[in-house]
């Protein structure tokens, strides 16, 4: 695996190595040694799955008390995924990252805790995997407002997104509950 730097230094891409012939191809998806290799040491607890059409939104998500890491990719289609730091301790505390996964280029995300969290579809479906560690916790869940003008995050959609209830019910970042 291969460790590739983003703006923000604890939100990590990895890029697995692909070992591909006539048949198809082959690459470990997680591997916890090798993580560790790339300084990232986690616990995992939790897998997820999503399926998406174009245009949907999902995000910017994230818990109080029990905050998520993530490791995320997709195994059809593409997105665009966005984590914004929400420690109040960090250097890029309210700045974010995004960046294109798609299961073409194979790479991965690793979300640490601490982030809000979240994902444009931009082909016309995706399948979106991740594993966490820690359990969802629905009282701990918030949204983090996923247009807010003080993020300035810029969504590569033609219009506007396909959202649920409670994305588009999101807190603005200067109101949003953060960590220490």
């Amino acid at each position: 695996m291969k460790r590739i730097a983003t703006a923000i230094p604890d939100v990590v891409m990895i890029e697995p190595r692909v070992f591909g012939d006539e048949r198809g191809f082959f690459y470990e998806s997680w591997n916890k040694r090798s993580l560790a290799e790339l300084g990232i040491d986690a616990e995992f607890v939790q897998d997820n799955h999503s399926r998406s059409q174009r245009n949907v939104l999902r995000g910017l998500h994230y818990q109080v008390e029990r905050p998520q890491g993530k490791l995320v990719r997709v195994t059809a289609g593409e997105v665009y995924d966005i984590a914004v730091d929400l420690r109040r301790s960090s250097p890029s505390f309210g700045q974010w990252v995004g960046f294109t996964l798609s299961a073409e280029n194979r790479r991965m995300a690793w979300i640490p805790p601490g982030f809000a969290h979240g994902f444009c579809v931009i082909s016309d479906w995706a399948e979106f995997l991740y594993k966490t560690t820690d359990y969802w916790s629905p009282a701990h869940e918030r949204t983090l407002l996923w247009n807010d003008p003080q993020l300035a995050i810029q969504w590569p959609l033609p219009g506007e997104p396909i959202l649920a209830a409670k994305d588009l019910a999101g807190t603005p970042f200067a109101a949003a509950e953060t960590y220490a």
